[in-house]
Parts: C-alpha cells; sequence; structure tokens
C-alpha cells in the first residue's frame, strides 16, 4: 500500500482530499503550480486510522516515511540530524476539512545539542539558533510528552524578569541566554514527566508524527466537529516539510493573508504579518503584528505594513495570491513566511467567511466574469444566511477568550440573540414590557395561555421541550429568540427563582435578573451581552434572485396568522404550507371558548361555542387568503389532542364552568374522563374530525366563506384543506365528502368559483405504507416529519432533551445528529420514499410537500430535492435559507445526473 506522498507526485485519485487531507493537498497541488512551497511530503489519512486501531506505525509506513525524507534532503542539499547541515522539518495535522488551530503542529523538528551549532553556524546567527531550539523543546515537550503549556510559559517569564523586563519581547533575549534557557527547559520536561528530551532526531520525528494523528482525538477538535457536523471517523494527514523561517531577521517574518477580506467581503488583501517571527507567533498573539498594506493600517502607522516595509516582498505576494485565488476560484486563506527576502507559501484553503461576506464575494465573482450564478451560489454556505438574518453575540470561542461562558445550555430552538431581564410568568411579561423593560420569559413549558407573555417578550427559555415543542413552534412564528430544553433549570414560580446545578455548584437567579441568551446555539450567559444587529447586505436580493431562478423546488412557508402571513411573503414565500388552525385559538379569550367547545355536554351547547369561533377563524383566513393574494394556501385542520384544551388550573376549571353553565364538579369530571395517559397518540387530528365532526365543519365553512369573500374583493385565493394524522384512506374518504359538501353548499347562487384542493398530512408511518390508497382521495400530500420522526423513533420530542443528548456525539455517539433537527434520511426518509413511489403509482400528478420543521434545514432539502418532492414549508424567518439550499440542492443534483 501507498501511503506517502510526496508533494511533487502524481495525486493519487480524483479523491485526493480525503486521501492527503486539505493541508496535503493544498501543498501538492501549489508544489505541481510552481508555487514557492518548502519541499515535503503527506502520510495519507488511512494511516490515521491505523494508528488509532494498532497504536503503532508499520514498519512499511516508516519506510515510506523515510525514503521521502531523503528525497526533501536531496533536493535541500541538507541531512536530517547532520551537524555541519542540518535539516530541520515541520509535522503537520491536515483533515480533508478545514479544521484552523484544533489539532496539533511541531515545528523545528531536527534540533538537539549538536545540530542547534550547526544551524547556529549556518544561519551565523547564534540567538535565532537556540531560540529554534527553545520553540522545539515546548512545543514536542507539551505535544508529545505532555507537559503543561503554561510551566513553559511561566519559565519564559521568569526569564524575562531575571533579564529585568517580563514585557520584552522574545526576539530581545540575547543568545546566551536563551541557550541557557534551553538546558532549564530541557530539565523541567525530566522533573514533570520523568521523561527526557529525545536527542535523537529520528524519534523526534516518530514522536511528532504519532501525536500530530493522535491530535484527531483531543478534546477540542472533537469539539470543533461536533460544532461544525465533521465526521468523527475520517481522521486527519499529517504532513512533514522543510523549515522555512521567518525569524531569521528584519528581512524575515511570517504572516496569514486572504485574497478578499473574509468579514465583509470587500475585494483587495487582507492580512497581517510579523516581522521576524515564526508562524505560530502571529497565530498565538504573543506580539502585536502589522497589515499587509498601507490601507488596512491605522492611521499614522502605514508605514510598518509590509507593503511600506518590503515592497518587492509585497509585489511577489500578491502575485501569488492572486494566481491562487484565479486557480482555486474561491478566496483563499494563505499561511506564509519570508525568509531573508524569499516568500514561501506554507498553505492555502478555502477562506471561512461570514455570511455578510459569502453573499458580496458571490456577486462580486459574477460582475468580474470569473464565476456564473450556479457557481457563486454554491459557495454561500445557506446555514450562515441566518447570521444576516437575526442579532447575534460573538462566537462561543470568541466570548470563552474574553472568560465569558454559558451558565447554562438547552437546543437551538430559534435563532437570534437577546438581553433582558428574568420573568416567570406571561402576565408579567406583558406587563413588564409595556413599562418598556426587555424581558426574558422562562417557563417549564409553554401553553396557548403563555401566548401573550411570549409575544411581550425578547426571548424564551423553557426547562423541557425540543426544536418542535410550543415554545420553540411559537418563537419561530413570532421571529422570538428561544432556547428550550435547558434540563438543568430548576424553576420555583412561587419564590420567582430559578436554579441551575452544575459540576461547580448551584446558581440562583431571582425575577428581574439579566440574562443573554443565543439562540442560535443555545446558550445562556449571565449579565448583558453586546449583541450584534442582523446585518443589511445590498447583495443579498441578488443571491436569492439567483437561488430562485436554479432552483426546482418550491419554497412555502409555516405561517398561522395574518400577520405571519404577511411576513412570509416578505421572506419570499411562494405560498404557505403549514396554516396550523389550533394557533389561532392561543389568545386567552379564544382558548376559553374551545375549552368550551371540547367541555360541552350536548351538540346544542356545543354548538353555541362553536357560532361564536367561527366569525372568528373566518375573519383570520380571510385576512390570509388577502396577504397571500394568488399562491397557495395550505390550511390543517385542528391537530392538537383534545388534552391539551382541558383546563390545568382549578381556576381554569371556574372560568370553564361558569361559560357552560354547569358545576365545577360536573365538568371537572368530565375534564378526568378526557384525560389521556398519551396524547399524542390519543384524540386528535381527523380522529376529532370523525368524533366530532361540527368542530371541522365549522373551520371548513370559515374556510370556504372567508375564501369567497376575498375572490370576491379581487383577490385570487388557492386554498387547500389538510387533514392531519390519517392512517385509514376511510377517515379521508369519509371527510372529503364532508368537505365538498359544504364548498358546494357556500358557493351555490356565487359566480364566484373557488380553486380548491384536499389533501392530507402523512405523519404515521402506516399513512405511508398504504399510500397508494389514500391518494386516491388526496390532491396533495405533505409530509409532517415532526410527528413522523416521534412516531417512526418512537420518541416523543418533547421528552427527548432528557435523554437525546446521551445519544449524540457528546454522549455515546449512538446518533451522529438529533433526528428532529435533521432528516434521518435511513429511516424516516426511506418511508417518504416509500410513500412518494406508492402515492405517484395511483396518481402520477399528486402534488407532494414536506412542511416539518426539517423544511428548513438544509441538508434535509437535500433529500427532498432527491426524492422529487414539490415543495417544502418552514417558518418565515428560514425561508432565505430554504430557498438558497433548495437551489444548491437542485445544482448538487445535476451534476450527479
Amino acid at each position: 500500500m501507498h501511503y506517502v506522498y510526496r508533494f511533487v507526485d502524481e495525486p493519487p485519485s480524483d479523491n485526493i482530499v480525503e486521501i492527503l487531507g486539505g493541508k496535503g493537498t493544498g501543498l501538492n497541488r501549489m508544489t505541481r503550480m510552481g508555487v514557492p512551497v518548502p519541499p515535503g511530503f503527506t502520510i495519507t489519512t488511512e494511516v490515521s486510522g491505523i494508528l488509532r486501531r494498532e497504536g503503532h506505525l508499520s514498519d512499511g509506513v516508516r519506510a515510506q516515511a523515510l525514503e521521502a525524507l531523503a528525497w526533501v534532503e536531496q533536493d535541500q542539499g541538507k541531512r536530517f540530524g547532520d551537524p555541519a547541515a542540518p535539516l530541520l522539518i515541520s509535522v503537520r495535522s491536515g483533515a480533508s476539512v478545514s479544521m484552523p488551530g484544533m489539532m496539533d503542529t511541531i515545528l523545528n523538528v531536527g534540533l538537539n545539542a549538536s545540530t542547534v551549532e550547526g544551524l547556529a553556524a549556518e544561519s551565523q546567527n547564534r540567538r535565532f539558533a537556540f531560540d529554534a531550539y527553545r520553540r522545539l523543546i515546548q512545543m514536542y515537550g507539551n505535544v508529545v510528552i505532555g507537559v503543561d503549556q503554561h510551566l513553559f510559559e511561566e519559565a519564559l517569564v521568569q526569564l524575562k524578569g531575571q533579564l529585568g523586563d517580563p514585557r520584552m519581547p522574545d526576539t530581545s533575549i540575547p543568545a546566551d541566554a536563551m541557550q541557557d534557557f534551553c538546558g532549564k527547559l530541557l530539565e523541567l520536561i525530566e522533573k514533570e514527566s520523568d521523561t527526557s528530551f529525545p536527542e535523537d532526531c529520528q524519534a523526534q520525528l516518530w514522536g511528532a508524527i504519532h501525536s500530530v494523528f493522535a491530535s484527531w482525538e483531543n478534546p477540542r477538535a472533537i469539539r470543533y466537529r461536533k460544532m461544525q457536523g465533521i465526521p468523527q471517523h475520517s481522521g486527519t494527514a499529517c504532513t512533514v516539510q522543510a523549515m522555512v523561517f521567518g525569524n531569521l531577521g528584519s528581512t524575515s517574518g511570517s504572516g496569514v493573508a486572504f485574497t478578499r477580506n473574509p468579514s465583509n467581503g470587500k475585494p483587495g488583501l487582507y492580512g497581517e504579518f510579523l516581522e521576524n517571527a515564526q508562524g505560530e507567533d502571529v497565530v498565538a498573539g504573543i506580539r502585536t503584528p502589522h497589515p499587509l498594506t498601507a490601507a488596512g493600517a491605522m492611521p499614522g502607522r502605514e508605514t510598518y505594513s509590509l507593503e511600506s516595509t518590503m515592497p518587492d516582498v509585497f509585489e511577489r505576494l500578491c502575485s501569488e495570491l492572486k494566481r491562487l485565488e484565479t486557480h482555486y476560484r474561491d478566496v483563499q486563506d494563505v499561511e506564509f513566511t519570508v525568509e531573508r527576502g524569499r516568500v514561501f507559501i506554507l498553505q492555502t484553503r478555502a477562506a471561512k467567511r461570514t455570511a455578510q461576506a459569502a453573499v458580496r464575494i458571490a456577486t462580486d465573482l459574477v460582475a468580474e466574469g470569473s464565476h456564473t450564478p450556479e457557481e457563486a451560489i454554491s459557495m454561500v454556505d445557506a446555514v450562515a444566511l441566518d447570521q444576516l438574518l437575526h442579532a447575534r453575540l460573538p462566537s462561543e470561542q470568541a466570548l470563552k477568550g474574553q472568560g465569558i461562558v454559558p451558565f447554562a445550555r438547552g437546543l437551538p430552538a430559534s435563532p437570534g440573540a437577546v438581553t433582558g431581564h428574568l420573568v416567570f410568568d406571561s402576565s408579567e411579561a406583558e406587563k413588564k414590557s409595556g413599562e418598556g423593560m426587555d424581558v426574558i420569559l422562562v417557563r417549564r413549558e409553554t401553553s396557548p395561555e403563555d401566548i401573550h407573555g411570549m409575544k411581550a417578550a425578547r426571548g424564551i427559555v423553557t426547562a423541557t421541550g425540543g426544536m418542535t415543542s410550543h415554545a420553540a413552534v411559537v418563537a419561530r412564528g413570532l421571529g422570538k429568540c428561544c432556547v428550550a430544553g435547558v434540563s438543568s433549570l430548576n424553576i420555583d414560580y412561587s419564590a420567582r427563582q430559578v436554579s441551575v446545578s452544575s459540576d461547580s455548584g448551584v446558581l440562583e437567579l431571582d425575577c428581574g435578573d439579566v440574562v443573554t441568551i443565543d439562540g442560535g446555539n443555545g446558550c445562556l450567559y449571565l449579565g448583558a451581552l453586546e449583541v450584534r444587529a442582523a446585518a443589511a447586505v445590498p447583495e443579498f436580493d441578488q443571491v436569492m434572485q439567483w437561488a430562485d431562478d436554479l432552483r426546482r423546488m418550491r419554497i412555502r412557508a409555516n405561517a398561522d396568522t395574518p400577520s405571519a402571513a404577511t411576513t412570509a411573503r416578505a421572506f419570499g414565500a411562494e405560498g404557505i404550507g403549514l396554516c396550523r388552525t389550533e394557533h389561532m385559538f392561543f389568545s386567552a379569550e379564544r382558548v376559553e371558548t374551545v375549552r368550551a367547545v371540547v367541555l360541552a355536554a350536548d351538540d346544542e351547547s356545543r354548538n353555541q361555542f362553536l357560532d361564536a369561533l367561527f366569525p372568528v377563524q373566518r375573519d383570520d383566513f380571510l385576512e390570509i387568503f388577502r396577504s397571500m393574494d394568488g399562491l397557495p394556501v395550505t390550511i390543517r385542520l385542528l391537530d392538537w389532542p383534545l388534552h391539551e384544551f382541558l383546563p390545568r388550573t382549578d381556576s381554569e376549571l371556574s372560568v370553564i364552568a361558569k361559560r357552560l353553565g354547569e358545576p365545577e364538579a360536573t365538568v371537572k369530571s368530565r375534564a378526568e374522563r378526557m384525560h389521556e395517559v398519551n396524547p399524542m397518540l390519543g384524540h386528535r387530528g381527523v380522529r376529532v374530525g370523525i368524533t366530532m365532526p361540527q368542530l371541522y365543519k365549522m373551520q371548513i365553512r370559515a374556510i370556504f366563506e372567508a375564501a369567497l369573500l376575498a375572490s370576491r374583493g379581487g383577490h385570487r385565493v388557492l386554498p387547500e384543506i389538510m387533514l392531519p394524522i390519517v392512517s385509514l384512506p376511510e377517515e379521508l374518504e369519509v371527510l372529503r365528502v364532508d368537505i365538498d359538501t359544504i364548498a358546494n353548499e357556500v358557493q351555490s347562487g356565487s359566480d364566484h368559483r373557488i380553486d380548491y384542493k384536499v389533501g392530507t398530512m402523512i405523519e404515521l408511518p402506516r399513512a405511508c405504507m398504504v399510500a397508494h390508497k389514500i391518494a386516491a382521495f388526496a390532491d396533495f400530500i405533505s409530509f409532517g416529519t415532526n410527528d413522523l420522526t416521534q412516531t417512526t423513533f418512537g420518541v416523543s420530542r418533547d421528552d427527548s432533551a432528557a435523554f437525546l443528548p446521551q445519544y449524540l456525539e457528546d454522549g455515546r455517539g449512538l446518533l451522529s445528529v438529533d433526528p428532529f433537527s435533521r432528516l434521518d434520511v435511513e429511516g424516516v426518509g426511506e418511508l417518504i420514499r416509500l410513500a412518494i413511489e406508492r402515492a405517484r403509482s395511483t396518481r402520477p400528478d399528486i402534488k407532494l410537500g414536506l412542511c416539518g420543521e426539517h423544511g428548513g434545514d438544509p441538508s434535509s432539502i437535500q433529500f427532498c430535492e432527491k426524492v422529487g418532492l414539490d415543495y417544502v414549508s418552514c417558518s418565515p424567518p428560514r425561508l432565505p435559507v430554504a430557498r438558497l439550499a433548495a437551489a444548491q440542492a437542485a445544482l448538487r443534483s445535476q451534476d450527479a445526473r
């Protein structure tokens, strides 16, 4: 087997990045382009897996590495471990996906008591040689031997203090002092580890390679992969490369350059340079670097830029950077070193960028003629568009660097970042908000009665529930920041206090205390943090237009109110894919009326309250139809379990009993009989339409009367009535008769005809299996993947927060992602595939969509494109994400063909 590839070798296959990693691939390609790259070789990612399994490098890998090292020696005219002309090497990690700073690097490998003298003689710079030796001892001692880095740092500070200035730059330490310091570091390693730093350069090489491969498993790398969704099994490659030195005096240095500004996307060179320094000095921040360009410098500091101090070097660097961006056809993040006036490129990779920069860069590349719109939008991360649409905090890593860490974590249920005062009661939230106070509503869970508080609050936090809980769904509909399922919260409503248990003890917070919540990553912070406003990017509309032109699937919105419908249209919705009629009952007065309907003793009493609800429903539908003029509106008839409408407190029971004109005991007894052990699988959805037909008939009539009124007002109305929780084709058959009958009654005698459709939401595995029979009575089918995921896994999404983390990669790793946030393609997806195939076998023209929360997830949208769904529907704030993701999915499907 071939495990080692020199930079000059032909790439091993088309799948080069998976084999050589990002760093190795870049070095191979740049070398073959003629870019000035120090010679070296890459040990493949396959060795990473072998090493994890077997615990050692095989003789075959070692032999291939030594053969490649001999080629580097010949190229450089130096020998590894030779005291007369020592070759020094760097050993670096390089995964297939960029993980900047997450794994380990060891520089200056090959220095010992003998070779350091040879380096001093060759460079004629003794201070430089022993500084290089000092760096190797520290890196090797920390990474390979395991001595805490802070011990080395403390020793260095102590040395500077002895020299008279604890704050002196490293470059000011005299050669003799640096030499003595190296000896002290060697003693420190022996004292702390009972291990000696290896004098044998070969031992250094194998120790460094082994440790760099092992750094794939270090905590920060594991954490980063979880954050970024990078597979844990792929492993890293290891690159071994001849050293070039940026710390050889004033004509040397190291830096990082971007071919365009990664923060805002502006064209032009962007980056920093540190004179007389090695690369880690720039990254570590131990000295303040200077900008590359004079224009990027602070006023009055232009002469310190690389452009001013080394104009020839700057010109050469610009030339190489332009060549790299042209070759890779993307913005590049480049590490470089200048050794005595010579430019060397050490690494190039696609630059990570903000969403604001990504949008600007995409439009600029098209304007410059180097990219087509198809290519440009493929470069924009759809998920990152949330940065443009919502207020946000600095990254969690950036906050940690400031000593700011979250006091609790939950699920990122609705994006955004807000600061406010804690309140635990919805009425108080409304009252305080009305007084001008920003509040965060904290509840164990939310219910319809909390809608006024949720609307008034800046943000919402719940101790229970998941990504599709009541709090999460309503918050997204309201455009509110929400963190759900914070299981560490213990809320005491009577004491108006919340406590959070952790390894460090118990934190208690009172009503009125200030917190900041981040709905983008589920973090809760103490105090008021700086919240960055949503970015305004002029090029955003252009990117969205390209996406709309290129995608096949239509993108609809989940919207339940007239205001939500208006918002959805502003975000580019092509209709409403899910109007949840139960959400129209969230106000206190409406909830009471629905409770009266549910708990009424007979049809006469029930009809009285349905008559009260009817005009309210009709008026809401009318405004929604007006807002969505000419676009389809899919209205799901009531889908909440009747159990959810039962009164929960004595005061609520008293109100309902009074409205019904019955004794409280009688109503309480009736409510107790209706109580369900498992309401998710109980009396809900189409089952209510069968057993309590008056309720569905009221909703159906309200829809058609509203449609007729809107049509008479000059609006084009396209209602689609959706029946939920269907498992039997006969359920749809029976209720379709009611729908058609009422439609004919309402339109009788009118010149206006309503073009309506009747369909169902498939949320149960049985419905998937009999989709060919259901399709005989349905004009459309929409997959409700929230409930389909629950019923397929047999897991309640509202209760899963208590145990699901143990299944995810921060627990036992049984699941790579939360199936409620990203569609489970293997299980739920297969049911959807089967249902699509069977439904279209009966009715080839049937319209098929998806309206679960997965409709706003790019990877789930990719699946929807593959299986040929006609549309997806998501919450309004996710619409731009879904529009772009659908275009990218369409382009990938074209490429696959």
